[in-house]
């Protein structure tokens, strides 16, 4: 892929079934493949942009981005543990994280975790506006992390809501985001539209 002239990567896990538990613990287990690959890419291609990705679903027996609770996600008692996979994968060399999870207050939360942890020159790439879509359903197939039970409207957001992006994007620029995302992007550059006359981050 360099070679073809690809600079920027983003870089997803497929986790065995075995390896995942409710609290997602694989997630941030130092010499998971995950972290392992971080740390040889990044080793082996210095020059590449690295995105590594944040969220519990890969490695969740749950398949939800959030701590399930009685059929509920618990988005505060979620941010621990995405705070110690962000450091994980900061310690094995990704200078770019991307909290996928859509949990509320979670790009400040990361941001405080990796400052205290000593990386404050790793960036957040946050998901700001990512809609609930049928659009995810071959990368869940993919990866086999697909939820379990119910869906993910509850932390996703709703389309019909461009208020809420707006909202989103405002939360995670005070928050400490350094680049602001929408997902998917071809079906809402409308929202790409808003975010970009409104906010000065990438």
């Amino acid at each position: 892929c360099v070679k073809l002239g690809i600079q920027s990567f983003a870089l997803f896990p497929q986790i065995p079934e075995s390896k995942k538990d409710s609290m997602a613990t694989e997630s941030y287990r130092k010499g998971n493949i995950y972290t392992e690959s971080i740390y040889e890419i990044s080793k082996r291609f210095p020059e590449i942009s690295l995105l590594t990705d944040v969220a519990m679903d890969p490695y969740s027996s749950d398949g939800h981005d959030g701590i399930v609770k009685d059929g509920k996600i618990l988005n505060d008692e979620t941010l621990p543990v995405l705070a110690k996979m962000a450091i994980a994968q900061a310690q094995a060399g990704s200078k770019l994280i991307g909290p996928s999870d859509m949990m509320d207050g979670r790009v400040g939360y990361l941001r405080q975790a990796l400052d205290e942890a000593g990386y404050s020159q790793v960036g957040i790439m946050a998901y700001t506006a990512k809609y609930a879509s049928a659009f995810y359903g071959p990368f869940r197939d993919a990866l086999e992390s697909a939820p379990k039970f119910g869906d993910k409207k509850t932390y996703q957001m709703n389309p019909a809501n461009r208020r809420e992006a707006l909202i989103e994007a405002e939360l995670d620029e005070m928050e400490g985001a350094d680049f602001l995302m929408v997902k998917p992007a071809l079906s809402y550059l409308d929202v790409i539209k808003l975010l970009n006359d409104n906010f000065n981050l990438p």
